[in-house]
């Protein structure tokens, strides 16, 4: 019975990293694809000359940082959230 409860108990404990080490690795994600790779690649398809690919992919970008709500930046949270 004891063993049923620990084992319980440890798939609830191991779950909770696993959940919480998923929504790190996403916001890391996000924040590298947000601010290094994304400008990356449009700064070097402009460099390239591939302008057809740069400019609607600097358009895309700018009008969903429009329309993003704002971060909790400046709030008390992380900049992720």
């Amino acid at each position: 019975m004891l063993t049923l409860l620990f084992t319980i108990m440890m798939i609830g404990v191991f779950g909770r990293l696993a959940g919480a080490a998923f929504r790190l690795s996403w916001g890391l994600g996000r924040g590298l694809l947000t601010l290094i790779f994304l400008p990356g690649i449009i700064i070097a398809g402009f460099v390239m000359g591939l302008l057809r690919l740069a400019f609607p992919l600097l358009l895309i970008a700018g009008v969903l940082s429009l329309f993003a709500p704002a971060g909790r930046i400046g709030r008390g949270g992380n900049f992720y959230g």
